[in-house]
């Protein structure tokens, strides 16, 4: 993709106002939205739970975050597509439940503030959003670079402890996917490696261990969880990452499209795929990754310490405040795309690997940005 200049266009600064943002649909118009655009892509950021809602290619309305988006006249406060978990994955308590906590924590369910609309600054257009989390005691900010000329994001997010006690906590990213972009020919790849399927019984539910792609379901038989078919059993699997940086695509090759992520390894040590099938199709897809790879409530957490020598949950200390980043990518694919081997960005140049095709082809973006930048 060639580099273009850029204009931002449609960033709303309060909850009635009204985007004309074509790409994302009518019920993405009616909510207020951080929006990124140049001539090659859209990136649109939902305030209203925080969720990134929309990520297209210009001349294109396939938007591969399109699962719980949603209907028309719906302004509810809620995540889909990919919201952030925080500060927990999975559920609360019974107690923290019933003091008001919900389900993946507070961030997808409150009002995100717009801090700075996008603007032009060194290589990239940048904007910043935040929330606070009422009965956490956190505040998030998020800051977001958007490549000029490329399909192509960095996400830097702070989180803070406005507690004046330290607590336990877990920050996850929940990227999910829907159709159309997600079918029947979808393909996840990812780097994690020792791994086990969640639901499994106290206080080893890593036992039995599996090792990616594949992980057991029910009834002890082993799934290739780089494809769903049929049945989405296992439905979440997590996996340890071994390498400094971790990273998972899909890749839909009747829809010429690949989605990924890549992310630094003491940021983010494990990655979680969530698989769901309805009237025999496929349905969701979670690429997620964050601090946990055990999907259970804090007091569970803590009695069960590291897995596969990974932490379970952060702590976070009075008035600490805790830095994360990734980016997030799209890039066309031809038809005959046999999945990812490798994830490298390096010198502001992204470089994706074919996985074992005919032609073992490279493919690159060049957006000038890195994890470590802003």
């Amino acid at each position: 993709m060639s580099r273009h200049h850029w204009k931002v266009i449609g960033v709303a600064l309060a909850l009635g106002a009204t985007l004309p943002c074509p790409a994302a649909g009518e019920a993405l118009a009616e909510r207020a939205s951080l929006r990124f655009t140049h001539p090659g892509a859209v990136l649109v950021f939902d305030l209203s739970g925080g969720s990134l809602a929309d990520f297209h290619l210009t001349g294109s309305t396939l938007n591969p975050f399109s699962w719980g988006t949603p209907r028309p006249g719906d302004i509810r406060t809620h995540g889909f597509g990919h919201f952030l978990c925080l500060d927990r994955w999975g559920p609360a308590s019974d107690s923290e439940a019933a003091n008001g906590m919900p389900y993946h924590g507070e961030a997808p369910n409150v009002i995100w503030r717009l801090d700075a609309a996008p603007h032009e600054e060194g290589a990239a257009i940048r904007g910043r959003m935040s929330a606070v989390l009422p009965i956490a005691g956190l505040r998030v900010e998020r800051r977001v670079e958007f490549s000029r000329s490329e399909a192509f994001a960095v996400v830097h997010e702070t989180v803070s402890n406005e507690n004046k006690l330290g607590r336990v906590y877990n920050c996850v990213q929940h990227p999910t996917l829907g159709p159309p972009f997600l079918a029947t020919n979808t393909v996840v790849d990812c780097n994690g490696r020792r791994g086990f399927a969640q639901g499994g019984p106290m206080p080893n539910p890593e036992e039995p261990t599996s090792y990616w792609p594949r992980a057991l379901n029910r009834d002890g038989e082993s799934v290739d969880l780089r494809h769903l078919t049929g049945s989405p059993d296992p439905s979440v699997a997590s996996f340890a990452i071994d390498e400094d940086y971790g990273w998972i695509t899909a890749a839909s090759p009747s829809s010429g499209l690949l989605v990924g992520y890549l992310w630094r390894t003491r940021d983010y040590p494990w990655v979680s795929v969530w698989r769901d099938v309805r009237d025999g199709r496929p349905a969701a897809r979670g690429l997620e990754f964050g601090t946990t790879g055990l999907h259970q409530p804090f007091a569970v957490l803590v009695k069960k310490g590291p897995i596969f020598g990974r932490p379970v949950l952060q702590y976070l200390d009075a008035g600490q405040t805790t830095p994360r980043a990734y980016a997030v990518f799209l890039l066309r694919i031809p038809a005959d795309f046999a999945g990812v081997e490798s994830v490298s960005l390096r010198e502001g140049r992204l470089l994706i690997r074919e996985r074992g095709g005919a032609a073992n082809r490279d493919l690159t973006l060049n957006p000038g940005l890195s994890l470590e930048s802003f």
